[in-house]
């Protein structure tokens, strides 16, 4: 049975962070088995349905072997906010935590993560798609950059922590400057650091050049796993780039391919460029986070010696430096 919170003390939460290709999944599978953990999606794209090997979702004998939770949560035309996640993941938390087991989160979206961990409170309306499609017009007409010059013009923060092409989180920065006349770096500013839960938050990190390496080869292993055949499902569905979900990586380069575009091999060379930057800025946004320990995972061949750190840092935060397992 595993062990119970103290009454009164503010719940456990265990958080895994990293960029993406850098190993995240297969690590979070040997920790939540040694300490009874579930594990909560924090990724953005995760949440949407049909959309299974460009967003590297856990499959289905993973999820067997320890639960998941905000995976398959929505429909591709369906929208989710950070606000939404929030709800979601708070909910999922208290779930897992009236069990008796570890709420895990696991991903690699920054904002998302950061706003369940310190419990931001969020001034957002709900998305309006008539400003959303005008947006995405401008972009289509006057290029990324140009509609990137508007979102510097309102909240320059913002606009250097985005790339131009992340068209998804550029226009929905200005949506919510649009709807509540605050910008979204200002509503984070003001947000407490202090955190309703008890965080132990570890990340993952490798040599650059070999998490490129990483990154080229998951690309090309989600092109032999079919991710071709699974945007064409979805453009046959009729979701196309105007949807959220449709601008997440994979998706808006094997389109463009599809539409005739672009070539396969120049759709995946941009996919592993795409990839590449995103990584870097994962990077960025989580080395601002204090409280993340980071863990070295570079050296395949040394990968029980890194769980077995991964593993005394957690059992140092949650089990007073005991046996790592949280089971009695």
């Amino acid at each position: 049975m595993t062990r119970p919170a103290n009454p009164g003390a503010k719940p456990r939460l265990l958080v895994l962070v990293g960029p993406t290709a850098v190993g995240k999944t297969a690590f979070s599978l040997d920790i939540a088995e040694a300490f009874g953990c579930e594990i909560i999606s924090g990724d953005s794209m995760q949440v949407y349905r049909g959309m299974d090997i460009g967003t590297a979702k856990a499959t289905p004998e993973e999820r067997r072997r320890v639960p998941h939770h905000l995976i398959d949560i929505r429909e591709p035309d369906e929208p989710f906010s950070v606000s939404d996640y929030q709800r979601e993941a708070v909910k999922a938390i208290e779930d897992i935590t009236a069990r008796g087991r570890l709420p895990f989160i696991v991903g690699g979206t920054g904002l998302y993560i950061q706003a369940v961990c310190y419990g931001y409170a969020f001034h957002e309306g709900g998305p309006d798609e008539a400003f959303r499609a005008r947006m995405l017009a401008f972009a289509r007409e006057h290029g990324n950059e140009a509609l990137h010059r508007r979102l510097a013009a309102v909240d320059p923060e913002a606009a250097v922590r985005l790339h131009p092409n992340d068209l998804r989180r550029v226009i929905r920065a200005l949506e919510v400057y649009e709807q509540t006349g605050v910008t979204l770096s200002d509503q984070m500013a003001a947000q407490t650091r202090e955190s309703p839960y008890r965080l132990c938050m570890i990340g993952l990190t490798m040599d650059r050049q070999r998490l490129y390496e990483r990154i080229g080869e998951r690309v090309d292993e989600m092109i032999r796993r079919g991710l071709v055949a699974e945007v064409a499902r979805l453009l046959e569905r009729g979701f196309d780039d105007t949807m959220t979900a449709m601008q997440g990586l994979g998706y808006k380069e094997i389109a463009a391919h599809l539409r005739g575009g672009m070539t396969l091999e120049e759709a995946t060379a941009l996919l592993k460029r795409n990839t590449r930057r995103f990584a870097k800025r994962q990077l960025s946004w989580f080395r601002r986070m204090k409280e993340i320990v980071w863990v070295d995972v570079t050296d395949p061949g040394k990968k029980t010696e890194q769980l077995q750190t991964i593993n005394a840092i957690i059992a140092g935060k949650f089990c007073g430096g005991s046996e790592y397992s949280l089971e009695q």
